[in-house]
């Protein structure tokens, strides 16, 4: 005998909620490590008025992220952080979808240099 067993649609909303933030920004500290790569996928005007150290532009509004990802190491750990954390989730997707694994959502330009450390320069 087969039993069905039906979530309640909160529970149900509830887990497809907690699945769809994954990629949402990352709370407390983040290790950068030789292998770590830090993308700013702002435009580059925001990159201009103040950006992580060592970081790399690639702009997510104008599709250099999308270009750049087969030219990506799929081995690296890499460091996302946008203006709030939505660009930089939406770009971690689509590294997902190109087969990165080691992805991090740092949130904002403020949140990402609180997470890891680095300096933010202006």
């Amino acid at each position: 005998m087969r039993r069905i067993i039906l979530l309640p649609l909160a529970a149900s909303a509830l887990m497809l909620g907690l699945t769809a933030c994954s990629a949402g920004p990352v709370a407390g500290s983040v290790e950068v490590g030789a292998n770590t790569i830090i993308l700013d996928v702002r435009t580059a005007d925001e990159h201009a008025a103040g950006h992580l150290e060592g970081s790399q532009l690639l702009d997510f509004n104008s599709g250099e992220v999308a270009k750049a990802i087969p030219t990506l190491d799929p081995e690296a750990e890499y460091l996302v952080y946008c203006r709030s954390g939505n660009r930089a989730g939406q770009a971690i997707t689509l590294m997902e979808q190109a087969g990165f694994t080691n992805l991090t959502n740092l949130g904002s330009l403020e949140q990402a240099a609180q997470a890891t450390g680095v300096a933010i320069i202006r």
